[in-house]
């Protein structure tokens, strides 16, 4: 779990708020998970709904009838041997 040090004290689960232009962006240092909202409380709903998506404590995996209702053939749903792209890294 992520820590910080400042004024002498420890804190876990520490989260980032800053102001960027129009947005306010939010960021939960132990994740890296980093989110934007046009208000401070829009942008912590984001952040809560993304480290929880981000740890699968919600959202799940898409069914094979999932899949094709949104017109994918689940058998050519694969990544095979593949690496994934640097971007995805």
């Amino acid at each position: 779990m992520a820590s910080s040090s400042r004024d002498g004290g420890s804190h876990s689960g520490e989260i980032r708020l800053w102001r960027e232009g129009d947005s306010w962006i939010a960021k939960d240092i132990e994740t890296g998970v980093t989110t934007q909202g046009e208000s401070r409380r829009n942008a912590l709903e984001n952040l809560d709904e993304a480290v929880a998506l981000h740890n699968d404590e919600i959202g799940s995996k898409p069914t094979e009838e999932d899949l094709r209702e949104m017109g994918i053939d689940p058998a050519d749903n694969t990544t095979g041997e593949q690496e994934p792209p640097e971007e995805l890294e």
